[in-house]
């Protein structure tokens, strides 16, 4: 059995999908969390221009196209380089055709002894479930949300509405290779439209066209905490918005633009 989104090929910047990359939207279609992951792992495999210690304060992925369940290129560069931020950018594709490409803004991280009113509050981290959440419609556990284990707090992927929920890949992203603390993150943050649907996925569209993710600072540990939130308009437009969190509190936050309508 597959134990990774995706297998190497050979080549550093093709990479083979495996079944657990598919989302809920159609056979043969990728969740957009593991590709957006895989962008994340390009862009952190790019030599930084910063001095010192560089952090990915903001990553957009806009999305294409639909991404099949296929083999995937990805490459990465450097947009504009300086010693203080720089901007990067990662793209994918499969079968010749773009299906992703990520933005990011990466920061300069050093010590500074900033006045008390200006840190903030020390706000703890939701209390994490002790075990997983069971789902009894079986469409909840194949593809990439079977791949991830699930603990809500208030939720659930089987009742539309508002989510918070704990949330860690049981696979890889890459096999042999154990994803970064911002790779998990992304990967989860895509999914704050589904965890907070308020639709019926039957017989509705609620598709982001992308995904921005503002970190304050760098993400720590396996776990991610969404608290996530959808907003509809009648104009068949809307927004999903998630609070980030780790085991050390708040992380950032994350937003997608929704396209709504009523499946044929």
């Amino acid at each position: 059995m597959d134990d990774s989104f995706y297998r190497p090929t050979g080549d550093p910047s093709r990479f083979e999908s495996t079944q657990h990359t598919q989302g809920p939207w159609g056979p043969g279609l990728q969740h957009a969390g593991p590709p957006s992951a895989l962008l994340v792992r390009a862009i952190e495999a790019l030599p930084s221009t910063v001095s010192g210690e560089a952090h990915l304060a903001r990553l957009t992925v806009d999305i294409l196209g639909a991404v099949p369940v296929e083999e995937l290129t990805v490459t990465a560069t450097v947009l504009r380089p300086g010693r203080s931020v720089e901007l990067v950018e990662a793209a994918a594709s499969a079968g010749g055709r773009p299906v992703m490409v990520a933005r990011g803004w990466r920061i300069r991280r050093t010590d500074l002894d900033l006045p008390r009113p200006a840190l903030p509050h020390h706000e703890k981290a939701p209390m994490r479930p002790s075990v997983a959440t069971a789902f009894t419609d079986p469409a909840w556990r194949i593809g990439y949300l079977g791949a991830v284990e699930w603990r809500f707090i208030s939720g659930h992927f089987e009742k539309p509405g508002p989510a918070l929920v704990w949330a860690r890949p049981r696979i890889a992203l890459v096999a042999g290779e154990k994803m970064s603390p911002a790779q998990r993150l992304v990967a989860l943050a895509d999914s704050g439209n589904g965890l907070s649907r308020v639709l019926d996925m039957a017989t509705w569209w609620f598709i982001n066209t992308e995904l921005t993710v503002h970190l304050h600072r760098p993400p720590v540990g396996d776990w991610v905490c969404v608290r996530a939130r959808t907003t509809l308009s009648e104009g068949g437009t809307g927004l999903a918005t998630t609070l980030l969190y780790d085991d050390h509190g708040p992380v950032g936050q994350g937003a997608q633009a929704l396209l709504v309508g009523p499946r044929p």
